[in-house]
């Protein structure tokens, strides 16, 4: 077992887009609910499966699986709940760790949210002038909920 320690951010500017290479994700639920959630996604021409628990705080257990990218396709096209997540992810090293910008499209166009896994839920970090405002608790930027109400909803 895993566990996935994580903090996630609104990007507050561009300054992020000439410092990594972005790949991109596809990624759709078969369930998802508030105790679990099963993904499955593809990532440039990779497959996987991930399980993850609800946790507690900053810290899920999470299991992933590479499978085959044909099958990833089929649960996408068939099995998950839509709209499927369309974005690009670029990860960025800085100050000691990986930022992951992710950039959405489709039905989660305009939202651009960065996100740092850290070894322990007490670990300090640095924060590149280009994040702005922890939503690391808002069930609204979840990647599940996303699929469920996409920022197109949003009142903004």
């Amino acid at each position: 077992m895993g566990i996935e320690i994580e903090r996630k951010f609104l990007v507050k500017s561009d300054g992020w887009r000439k410092l990594g290479c972005a790949v991109r994700y596809a990624q759709g639920y078969l369930c998802s609910d508030r105790n679990r959630t099963v993904r499955v996604r593809t990532v440039g021409d990779k497959g996987f499966l991930t399980v993850k628990g609800r946790g507690s705080g900053i810290a899920h257990p999470e299991y992933e699986y590479e499978i085959p990218y044909n099958e990833a396709r089929t649960m996408l096209d068939e099995l998950a709940e839509k709209p499927v997540i369309a974005k690009t992810r670029t990860k960025i090293p800085f100050a000691g760790f990986v930022w992951e910008v992710d950039e959405f499209f489709g039905d989660n166009e305009g939202l651009v949210m960065a996100e740092i896994e850290l070894p322990s839920v007490d670990a300090s970090f640095e924060k590149p002038e280009w994040i702005g405002e922890e939503v690391t608790g808002d069930p609204r930027y979840y990647n599940s909920m996303l699929a469920r109400n996409p920022y197109k909803n949003w009142r903004r």
